[in-house]
């Protein structure tokens, strides 16, 4: 009699310590909705790069050693996702795995975390966002904020005045690359935040959710893993990015309340059961 098969994603990200971002949110969050993460730490540091001072160990020349012993114990995942990466062999290394361990029915979620509000960011050079640009051809979802989404597709940048064919056209460039669904994440518009979803070829639609308190670090990682993680459960990829941008709206309004500091992220802690509820909740419903 053959066991219960629990799905399982390889998450490669940095491990920080502290500060609510990374690994320490994408472990719990994909563990609440019932898939198993598998974690691939990128680096090691005490708290993210947002505090004064913090402790940083580099794990690149680990994770080819690291991957092998996987390849050797004949794993598979249904899910690989890819955080920051901090160099072009980081890159190179996601596609190697990618490349071992992808099949026809694994999502390869990519977050081309390469910059925000305009502005590349300081470690990422011309040389690895060309790269970057080829780890995304190889994803299944990739989910850019519009700046990365800009750089995606060699687009001069602007914080506002977006019209929805803009976005369009954004995201088919993007699909145009290899992957088969886009998510442009948290276009602002108004006193909302708008999600850009190209699933397959359906119509791209525009969720929204309406903007509360301020931005802190980690709430890109809260999305991915929700996402993620719906992704490999089957759900619709509008249905996974919903809950995620609901989950970060009660997460941030959670922080707030509790005047938790802006550096230590969101508490999503505090409102998980949202997560379990609706997990538990579609699964009743795709017993009916």
């Amino acid at each position: 009699m053959s066991g219960y098969r629990q799905k399982k994603i390889a998450m490669i990200n940095d491990l920080s310590g502290y500060g609510r971002c990374s690994l320490t949110v994408a472990i719990p969050i994909i563990s609440a909705m019932k898939v198993q993460c598998c974690p691939i730490p990128t680096s090691i540091l005490s708290n993210h790069t947002g505090f004064p001072v913090y402790f940083f160990d580099d794990y690149t020349g680990k994770m080819p050693a690291y991957i092998e012993k996987w390849k050797e114990l004949d794993l598979s995942f249904d899910g690989i996702v890819s955080g920051f990466l901090g160099s072009e062999d980081q890159i190179g290394i996601v596609m190697d795995m990618i490349r071992d361990f992808g099949h026809e029915d694994t999502k390869i979620i990519i977050d081309p975390i390469m910059g925000d509000h305009g502005e590349t960011y300081a470690t990422y050079t011309q040389a690895m966002c060309r790269r970057m640009k080829a780890l995304v051809s190889m994803g299944s979802i990739v989910t850019p904020n519009l700046t990365e989404a800009c750089i995606l597709t060699d687009r001069p940048f602007r914080k506002k005045g977006w019209t929805r064919e803009e976005l369009k056209e954004m995201a088919r460039d993007i699909q145009a690359m290899g992957p088969g669904s886009v998510v442009i994440t948290g276009v602002n518009q108004g006193g909302y935040l708008v999600n850009v979803v190209a699933e397959g070829e359906r119509e791209i639609s525009f969720p929204k959710t309406i903007r509360v308190g301020q931005e802190r670090p980690g709430t890109g990682d809260v999305f991915s893993s929700v996402v993620a993680a719906a992704a490999v459960r089957g759900w619709k990829l509008e249905e996974g990015v919903r809950l995620a941008a609901s989950f970060v709206k009660q997460c941030i309004r959670r922080s707030e309340e509790l005047n938790i500091p802006t550096a230590n992220g969101v508490c999503f802690e505090e409102v998980m059961d949202v997560l379990i509820h609706a997990v538990s909740s579609r699964h009743e419903s795709e017993k009916c």
